[in-house]
C-alpha cells in the first residue's frame, strides 16, 4: 500500500506544519481537508490520515474517521487538543495531543504505513494496545 497521507485539519498553520513534516520525511500528502466534504473527496488512494476532532463544519472529525476507515480503509491517527471527544468505537491507531512534536508525527506515520518504529514517543497515545516495536 502507498504511503499517502490525508490531513484533516482546519487550522491552516497546523495543517501546513503536518504537511511539511510528512513531505520532508518522504511521505506523499494527498491534500488538506478542513471539512468533511473535502476529506471524502481526497480520501481515495490514501493509506492513513491525521484527523482533528473539531473542524470547520463542527465536531465532525470522529464521523469523518469512521467513514474513512469503513469506506476507504484508511488508518486513522487523531491529532487533537480534545482527546476526550474521540469516540471509543472508532478503529483508530491512537491520538497525538496538540501541541505535537515532529517525532510523534513521524512515529505515528511510520506505524500507520507499516514501517518499523525504533522508539515511540510518550505523547503518541494508543487507544487500545500499547504501541510496541
Amino acid at each position: 500500500m502507498s504511503q499517502t497521507a490525508l490531513i484533516v485539519e482546519d487550522e491552516i498553520f497546523v495543517a501546513l506544519d503536518l504537511e511539511r513534516i510528512l513531505t520532508d520525511a518522504g511521505y506523499q500528502v494527498a491534500g488538506i481537508a478542513a471539512d468533511s466534504r473535502t476529506a471524502y473527496e481526497t480520501a481515495p488512494g490514501c493509506s492513513f490520515a491525521f484527523v482533528d476532532v473539531n473542524l470547520r463544519d463542527g465536531a465532525t472529525g470522529p464521523d469523518i474517521a469512521r467513514r474513512l476507515v469503513h469506506d476507504y480503509g484508511v488508518k486513522i491517527v487523531f491529532v487533537t487538543a480534545n482527546p476526550a471527544q474521540i469516540a471509543t468505537d472508532i478503529q483508530a491507531l491512537g491520538y497525538i495531543r496538540k501541541p505535537f512534536s515532529e517525532r510523534a508525527i513521524l512515529a505515528a506515520a511510520a506505524m500507520a504505513s507499516g514501517s518499523p518504529i525504533d522508539d515511540v514517543p510518550e505523547e503518541l497515545m494508543p487507544f487500545k494496545l500499547t504501541i510496541g516495536n
